[in-house]
Protein backbone atom coordinates (compact mmCIF):
# COMPACT_ATOMS: atom_id res chain seq x y z
CA UNK A 1 0.00 0.00 0.00
CA UNK A 2 1.06 3.43 -0.66
CA UNK A 3 2.09 6.17 1.76
CA UNK A 4 0.62 8.67 -0.89
CA UNK A 5 -2.57 8.57 -3.34
CA UNK A 6 -2.61 6.71 -6.84
CA UNK A 7 -5.80 7.69 -9.13
CA UNK A 8 -7.21 4.75 -8.11
CA UNK A 9 -6.68 4.64 -4.07
CA UNK A 10 -6.41 6.95 -0.99
CA UNK A 11 -2.98 6.13 0.35
CA UNK A 12 -1.94 5.44 3.86
CA UNK A 13 -1.67 8.96 5.10
CA UNK A 14 -4.99 10.32 3.88
CA UNK A 15 -6.42 7.08 5.21
CA UNK A 16 -5.25 7.85 8.55
CA UNK A 17 -5.99 11.15 8.76
CA UNK A 18 -9.35 10.21 7.36
CA UNK A 19 -10.36 7.54 10.03
CA UNK A 20 -8.51 9.47 13.19
CA UNK A 21 -10.65 12.72 11.96
CA UNK A 22 -14.20 10.09 12.02
CA UNK A 23 -12.72 9.03 15.17
CA UNK A 24 -12.47 11.98 17.19
CA UNK A 25 -15.76 14.05 15.55
CA UNK A 26 -17.68 10.41 17.48
CA UNK A 27 -15.69 10.75 20.06
CA UNK A 28 -16.68 14.45 20.55
CA UNK A 29 -19.97 14.14 19.51
CA UNK A 30 -20.80 11.53 22.55
CA UNK A 31 -18.72 13.01 24.91
CA UNK A 32 -20.81 16.45 24.04
CA UNK A 33 -24.09 15.22 24.19
CA UNK A 34 -22.94 12.96 27.56
CA UNK A 35 -21.30 16.38 29.53
CA UNK A 36 -23.92 18.86 29.12
CA UNK A 37 -26.70 16.44 31.25
CA UNK A 38 -23.96 15.86 33.72
CA UNK A 39 -24.43 18.01 37.62
CA UNK A 40 -21.67 20.21 38.08
CA UNK A 41 -18.50 18.82 39.70
CA UNK A 42 -15.52 18.03 39.45
CA UNK A 43 -16.70 14.81 37.17
CA UNK A 44 -18.22 17.07 35.04
CA UNK A 45 -14.77 19.87 34.46
CA UNK A 46 -12.61 16.74 33.45
CA UNK A 47 -14.93 15.66 31.12
CA UNK A 48 -15.14 18.94 29.79
CA UNK A 49 -11.44 19.23 29.78
CA UNK A 50 -11.50 15.99 27.62
CA UNK A 51 -13.86 17.57 25.45
CA UNK A 52 -11.48 20.96 24.65
CA UNK A 53 -8.27 19.02 24.22
CA UNK A 54 -9.68 16.45 22.26
CA UNK A 55 -11.81 19.14 19.83
CA UNK A 56 -8.04 21.42 19.19
CA UNK A 57 -6.59 17.43 18.73
CA UNK A 58 -9.28 17.06 15.80
CA UNK A 59 -8.77 20.95 14.82
CA UNK A 60 -4.91 19.95 14.07
CA UNK A 61 -5.67 16.63 12.29
CA UNK A 62 -7.99 18.41 10.42
CA UNK A 63 -5.51 21.63 9.32
CA UNK A 64 -3.28 18.81 9.16
CA UNK A 65 -5.35 16.66 6.18
CA UNK A 66 -5.72 19.67 4.42
CA UNK A 67 -2.36 20.55 3.98
CA UNK A 68 -1.63 16.79 2.96
CA UNK A 69 -4.51 17.25 0.32
CA UNK A 70 -2.52 20.22 -1.21
CA UNK A 71 0.43 18.06 -2.14
CA UNK A 72 -1.35 14.61 -2.51
CA UNK A 73 -3.10 13.28 -5.41
CA UNK A 74 -7.14 12.55 -5.41
CA UNK A 75 -8.34 9.19 -7.11
CA UNK A 76 -10.71 9.82 -9.57
CA UNK A 77 -14.48 9.66 -9.48
CA UNK A 78 -15.85 6.11 -11.25
CA UNK A 79 -16.24 7.09 -15.05
CA UNK A 80 -20.12 6.49 -14.86
CA UNK A 81 -21.04 8.79 -11.80
CA UNK A 82 -23.22 11.38 -13.29
CA UNK A 83 -22.11 15.46 -13.12
CA UNK A 84 -24.51 16.16 -10.93
CA UNK A 85 -22.99 13.56 -8.29
CA UNK A 86 -19.53 14.94 -8.71
CA UNK A 87 -20.54 18.28 -8.08
CA UNK A 88 -22.84 17.06 -4.68
CA UNK A 89 -19.24 15.17 -3.72
CA UNK A 90 -17.36 18.65 -4.08
CA UNK A 91 -20.08 20.50 -2.12
CA UNK A 92 -20.32 17.57 0.67
CA UNK A 93 -16.72 17.53 0.95
CA UNK A 94 -16.43 21.74 1.22
CA UNK A 95 -18.99 21.30 3.81
CA UNK A 96 -17.63 18.63 5.75
CA UNK A 97 -13.57 20.65 6.09
CA UNK A 98 -15.71 23.87 6.94
CA UNK A 99 -18.01 22.65 9.49
CA UNK A 100 -14.62 20.46 10.59
CA UNK A 101 -12.62 23.62 10.99
CA UNK A 102 -16.06 25.99 12.47
CA UNK A 103 -16.84 23.20 15.18
CA UNK A 104 -13.45 23.36 17.22
CA UNK A 105 -12.90 26.90 16.35
CA UNK A 106 -16.09 27.76 17.93
CA UNK A 107 -15.43 26.13 20.66
CA UNK A 108 -12.23 27.64 21.37
CA UNK A 109 -13.92 31.49 20.85
CA UNK A 110 -16.47 30.19 23.28
CA UNK A 111 -14.12 29.01 26.15
CA UNK A 112 -12.23 32.00 25.55
CA UNK A 113 -14.71 34.64 25.29
CA UNK A 114 -16.03 32.78 29.07
CA UNK A 115 -12.50 33.54 30.51
CA UNK A 116 -11.69 29.98 30.90
CA UNK A 117 -8.46 28.13 30.52
CA UNK A 118 -7.59 25.55 27.43
CA UNK A 119 -5.46 22.83 28.84
CA UNK A 120 -4.16 20.86 26.23
CA UNK A 121 -3.99 17.05 28.23
CA UNK A 122 -2.71 18.82 30.95
CA UNK A 123 0.87 19.05 28.71
CA UNK A 124 0.63 22.62 27.73
CA UNK A 125 -1.53 25.34 28.30
CA UNK A 126 -3.51 26.96 24.78
CA UNK A 127 -3.78 30.62 24.29
CA UNK A 128 -7.29 32.81 24.29
CA UNK A 129 -8.22 33.75 20.74
CA UNK A 130 -10.89 36.03 21.59
CA UNK A 131 -11.49 38.85 24.15
CA UNK A 132 -14.03 38.06 27.22
CA UNK A 133 -17.23 39.14 26.19
CA UNK A 134 -20.22 37.76 27.45
CA UNK A 135 -21.97 38.59 24.21
CA UNK A 136 -19.43 36.68 21.67
CA UNK A 137 -19.71 33.56 24.23
CA UNK A 138 -23.17 33.09 23.73
CA UNK A 139 -22.63 33.69 19.97
CA UNK A 140 -19.65 31.06 19.51
CA UNK A 141 -21.91 28.41 21.62
CA UNK A 142 -24.80 29.10 19.31
CA UNK A 143 -22.58 28.65 16.42
CA UNK A 144 -20.67 25.42 18.10
CA UNK A 145 -24.29 23.67 18.67
CA UNK A 146 -25.92 24.64 15.26
CA UNK A 147 -22.29 23.86 13.49
CA UNK A 148 -22.61 20.08 15.15
CA UNK A 149 -26.06 19.72 14.26
CA UNK A 150 -25.62 20.37 10.97
CA UNK A 151 -22.47 18.29 10.71
CA UNK A 152 -24.51 15.33 12.16
CA UNK A 153 -26.73 15.47 9.14
CA UNK A 154 -23.64 15.70 6.46
CA UNK A 155 -21.81 13.09 8.26
CA UNK A 156 -24.87 11.08 7.60
CA UNK A 157 -25.17 12.18 4.28
CA UNK A 158 -21.78 11.11 3.63
CA UNK A 159 -22.20 7.76 4.74
CA UNK A 160 -25.48 6.81 3.32
CA UNK A 161 -23.53 8.39 0.06
CA UNK A 162 -20.47 5.78 0.50
CA UNK A 163 -22.75 2.90 0.91
CA UNK A 164 -25.09 3.36 -1.93
CA UNK A 165 -21.91 3.32 -4.00
CA UNK A 166 -20.59 0.45 -2.32
CA UNK A 167 -23.84 -1.71 -2.38
CA UNK A 168 -25.74 -0.10 -5.40
CA UNK A 169 -23.50 1.50 -7.70
CA UNK A 170 -20.88 -1.33 -6.73
CA UNK A 171 -18.04 1.22 -7.29
CA UNK A 172 -15.06 1.27 -5.50
CA UNK A 173 -15.73 4.94 -3.42
CA UNK A 174 -16.15 3.80 -0.26
CA UNK A 175 -13.43 0.85 -0.56
CA UNK A 176 -11.00 2.74 -1.33
CA UNK A 177 -11.28 4.79 1.73
CA UNK A 178 -11.23 1.94 4.05
CA UNK A 179 -8.36 0.99 6.71
CA UNK A 180 -7.74 -2.34 5.14
CA UNK A 181 -6.74 -3.53 1.46
CA UNK A 182 -9.27 -4.53 -1.12
CA UNK A 183 -9.98 -5.42 -4.84
CA UNK A 184 -10.82 -3.12 -7.16
CA UNK A 185 -14.11 -3.91 -8.83
CA UNK A 186 -14.28 -1.14 -11.03
CA UNK A 187 -11.02 0.06 -13.23
CA UNK A 188 -12.57 2.83 -15.41
CA UNK A 189 -12.94 6.42 -13.83
CA UNK A 190 -12.53 9.95 -14.41
CA UNK A 191 -10.26 12.61 -14.03
CA UNK A 192 -12.11 14.37 -11.28
CA UNK A 193 -10.28 14.61 -7.96
CA UNK A 194 -13.04 14.30 -4.61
Amino acid sequence: MNWRSTAHHWGIIAKTFHWLVALGIFALAGIGLYMIDMPLGMAKLKVYLLHKALGVTVLALVLLRLLWRLFDRHPHYPADMPRWQVGAAHASHALLYLLLLLLPVSGWVYNSASGFPLPWFGLLQLPAIAPVSKSLAHVALSVHEIAFWVLAVVVLLHVVAALDHHFRHRDTVLARMLPWRYRSRVSDTRGDAP
